[in-house]
């Protein structure tokens, strides 16, 4: 099983760039990153039953407006909306996914 790492990290315009150790390179808008957020907050998480209870989540402007991002151990990136929201972790192979 390989490990997918990335190389460098630049965003462009309203995008993101992601250049990989295998060479292949990914740009995601944010709109769709912000979109596709992992956290239990955007995509909902299962209750005691299993069942994924899934929020109503609304976007604003701001929404969709990187501020930073952080790398996460060896394996995630970590963004910061200008709406304030952080608490979703991509990690390297979701990101890779969403290409």
């Amino acid at each position: 099983m390989s490990v997918i790492k990335l190389k460098q990290i630049a965003p462009i315009g309203n995008e993101l760039a992601l250049a990989w150790d295998d060479g292949a390179e990914t740009f995601l808008s944010f709109s769709g990153l912000r979109k596709a957020c992992p956290c239990a907050a955007c995509q909902g998480e299962p209750d005691v039953t299993g069942k994924v209870l899934v929020p109503k989540v609304t976007h604003v402007e701001k929404s969709f407006e990187l501020v930073r991002y952080e790398i996460v151990g060896g394996y995630a990136l970590q963004l910061y909306w200008a709406d304030g929201h952080n608490t979703g972790i991509y990690s390297f192979d979701y990101l890779r996914g969403l290409s």
